[in-house]
């Protein structure tokens, strides 16, 4: 899978959804994979956790993911992860604006964070992003954040990749 910026997600990880847990959750799908099959995890690799709960600074095992899912791995960030929380942008209220125009503010807004958290521009960083970001479907239940996400295409990492100028 890619992600719509110029670099390559060497992973299944690429753009997960996050929004507002609702009782009758739909699920979070991955950009480019759409499906209603659940992921199966390893829970030595880190604690299920709501999608609807990740918050920046959490480090995840969710390099495996496909398919819709409504729980993702979180682990401690000293232990090998594949993938870190750096930035939250909430999308003001208002009508559904289409997956499109998501996609768009969820590229720019995290390329624009990038560096604040990273310590480097993303041009110039050999690190990726990826972000989850609300579907019309979690939109309705009241979801309006996309959540990116820090991850390095050569495979896992060891601690938190804030301030690393990479």
């Amino acid at each position: 899978m890619t992600i719509t910026s110029d670099k390559v997600w060497t992973r299944t990880l690429a753009a997960l959804t996050v929004g507002a847990a609702a009782v009758v959750l739909s699920g979070c799908s991955l950009l480019g994979n759409v499906t209603n099959t659940p992921i199966d995890v390893d829970p030595s690799d880190g604690t299920d956790t709501d999608v609807f709960t990740i918050k920046v600074g959490d480090c995840l095992n969710d390099g495996t993911a496909t398919g819709e899912v409504s729980t993702v791995p979180t682990i401690d960030c000293a232990e090998p992860h594949d993938s870190e929380a750096y930035a939250s942008i909430m999308i003001p209220d208002g009508d559904y604006p289409g997956e499109d125009a998501v996609l768009d503010q969820a590229n720019t807004d995290c390329e624009a964070e990038f560096a604040g958290y990273v310590g480097i521009a993303y041009e110039e960083s050999t690190l990726g992003y990826a972000y989850y970001y609300p579907t019309e479907e979690s939109w309705a239940s009241g979801d309006r954040e996309i959540l990116c996400l820090v991850y390095d295409p050569a495979g896992q990492v060891e601690g938190s990749l804030a301030g690393t100028a990479r």
